[in-house]
């Protein structure tokens, strides 16, 4: 689980000086492009907490439209199908996150936000299924996010590998493939979900995520953490209206969720999976007691200082 041992061995003789931050940022920008130009097909291998499964993957690129499906080889056939980002269909409970590994770094990224957050660099050179590879860093400047190792193809600038590490260099959560197949396009049989794979409905309330938005805030949010969407739905097992703001900075992410307790009992809880945080506090408001929770992949300490500095702008939240 210790990530520098596991680079140290990966790099061997391939190691190189740390390259200036303006060809780490050409290579992200490669990498952002990349996964809406390039059809790929392929297996990858995701660990986190320990916990290893292994992955089929088939992305096409095609009229404009980038449709992805993801299938999970051992254990049950877990499957997700998206069409440009968006879930189409799920089968089983696929881990928590997979559904934006492994292509997550890939997001538009935008370089120039990112350096004022990130120090970025080329640190070397790898080979990751059987291709040749640029490795890119990104070094948090604070202790409010976490670093990134992307091995990114040389060819096509698909990520081939991605480490996440805490401050102290251990291995958080991995992604990296173990046969990359760039010439050959899906077919549409390839991105047929299986019988399994059940159709995503979200009932959302888009009224009430704008009044979301403009109801609550955060007195404190890390530095470069911007509001970059909202939503509101029905907890189908509650029946309880469930609203949620969504932050990043470009790169990492995080959700809180707002929902009305009713009377119910509840606990402050904290908890820790890999990466990905959930801390939930009581708040109580004019229109009740709420429970806050903040969900994402950054540290346990900033999750909770987030947590405890969300405001109902209706009325000073009583503490």
């Amino acid at each position: 689980m210790r990530a520098i041992p596991l680079l140290t061995l990966l790099l061997g003789g391939w190691f190189i000086v740390p390259a200036h931050a303006d060809e780490a940022q050409d290579w992200l920008t490669r990498l952002g492009q990349a996964e809406q130009q390039q059809s790929f097909n392929g297996t990858f291998v995701y660990e986190r907490n320990g916990s290893f499964s292994t992955h089929n993957i088939w992305h096409r690129v095609q009229d404009g439209k980038v449709r992805e499906r993801l299938l999970q080889l051992d254990g049950s056939a877990q499957e997700v199908v998206r069409i440009d980002g968006h879930t189409q269909c799920v089968s089983g409970t696929l881990i928590a996150g997979l559904g934006d590994s492994p292509n997550s770094a890939a997001r538009a990224l935008d370089p120039q936000k990112l350096k004022n957050w990130y120090d970025l660099a080329v640190i070397g050179k790898s080979r990751v299924a059987g291709r040749a590879a640029v490795i890119v860093s990104l070094t948090p400047r604070d202790q409010h996010r976490y670093g990134f190792e992307l091995h990114l193809d040389k060819e096509t600038g698909l990520p081939l590998k991605s480490l996440l590490l805490n401050d102290k260099g251990q291995l958080l959560e991995r992604f990296q493939f173990t046969q990359l197949d760039t010439a050959d396009v899906p077919s549409d049989r390839d991105l047929q979900a299986g019988p399994d794979c059940k159709a995503l409905t979200l009932d959302t309330d888009k009224a009430t995520a704008v009044k979301t938005a403009e109801v609550w805030h955060s007195d404190w949010l890390p530095p470069g953490f911007e509001l970059s969407s909202s939503s509101s739905r029905k907890d189908p097992e509650t029946k309880t209206q469930v609203s949620s703001l969504m932050y990043d900075d470009g790169l990492a992410r995080f959700s809180v969720f707002l929902e009305p307790l009713n009377g119910a009992t509840v606990t402050d809880t904290r908890t820790q999976l890999g990466p990905t945080v959930a801390v939930s506090r009581r708040l109580t408001t004019p229109q009740g007691e709420m429970m806050v929770t903040v969900v994402g992949e950054i540290p346990i300490g900033t999750a909770e200082r987030i947590a405890l500095s969300m405001r109902n702008n209706a009325a000073t939240a009583k503490q």
